[in-house]
């Protein structure tokens, strides 16, 4: 059983850092003034807005951003930490974090994308997160209710989700902690010992901008990993922008039909249940997912996924 952090109060101060990507202030200001409107203080991290390019433009350099998070992480005054967006870089930190008075004073990262690693590095030292929508809104948007569901996970109130049936489900229920988050990092960080433990766990993934094959790649790499001998349940995502763009009549859809139909076919000979079209990933309706904790799937003529 992993830890939950405490719930926050009004006025608690919530970091807001930037693990990988550049971002511009003014692709933050209506996160930052939402988080103001909840409630609460946000603080902005010394490196937030740097920038800085070797091959990809980073929010400054490795040691910069390990600064920041590290103090967004062991801050006794900062009671959450949120990431601004994704991109890539967090695997440049994950070597370097410190939890020395994060264990005494726990808090909720929230974040997705490639925040998957840093989330993936907290489950392994017990330590529950959130897997949602960043600061930054991306091209297609966020719902209000994704928002609005985020806090109620800070207030202390866990989600439950129904759904409609899919064609491609797999009927069952099971119960398991959660792990995953985007696909291509859970797969970057196999044979890591930063890598899940999957272990009679519930699996999310969502992805996007992925050719098909290496949709498939990747999930073979799962399957040779041994992964679905091991999880007692998957859960599928968003899987946007999937394919290539100019023979994908589906791009930029949420739910890609033939990634769907990939998962589907990799996944047949193993006995668990599956959800599709699970509303999180890179998609304008992203709802949150606590990665850790315990959550119950209910697969049949509705689907149902409670914390």
């Amino acid at each position: 059983m992993k830890i939950f952090p405490k719930s926050l109060k009004k006025g608690d101060k919530i970091a807001i850092i930037s693990p990988a990507g550049s971002v511009e202030p003014t692709q933050l200001e209506k996160g930052i003034e939402m988080i103001r409107s909840k409630g609460f203080e946000p603080i902005l991290g010394e490196n937030l807005y740097t920038k800085f390019s070797n091959g990809y433009n980073y929010a400054g350099t490795e040691k910069q951003r390990l600064k920041d998070i590290n103090w967004a992480l062991n801050d006794s005054e900062i009671s959450a930490v949120w990431a601004s967006r994704g991109g890539y870089g967090c695997q440049h930190l994950i070597h370097g974090l410190n939890l020395k008075k994060f264990t005494k004073k726990p808090k909720w990262y929230i974040g997705y994308s490639d925040n998957t690693v840093i989330q993936s590095y907290l489950f392994k030292k017990g330590f529950a997160s959130i897997h949602g929508q960043t600061i930054k809104t991306s091209s297609f948007g966020v719902t209000e209710e994704s928002y609005d569901l985020l806090f109620d996970i800070l207030k202390g109130k866990n989600p439950k989700y129904s759904l409609k049936s899919n064609q491609y489900n797999k009927q069952g229920n099971t119960e398991g902690e959660l792990v995953g988050g985007n696909l291509a990092l859970i797969y970057a960080l196999l044979g890591t010992k930063y890598s899940f433990d999957f272990k009679d766990k519930i699996l999310f993934i969502e992805d996007i901008g992925e050719n098909f094959y290496a949709l498939d790649r990747m999930m073979m790499s799962l399957e040779l990993a041994g992964v679905f001998t091991k999880i007692k349940g998957l859960i599928v995502g968003g899987m946007t922008n999937m394919g290539d763009e100019k023979d994908n009549k589906q791009y930029e859809e949420s739910f890609d039909e033939f990634a769907n139909q990939l998962i589907a076919e990799r996944i047949s000979k193993y006995n668990f249940p599956v959800v599709f079209d699970f509303p999180n990933g890179h998609i304008k309706d992203n709802r949150p997912l606590i990665i850790g904790s315990e959550v119950k799937m209910k697969v049949n003529n509705k689907v149902k996924v409670e914390f």
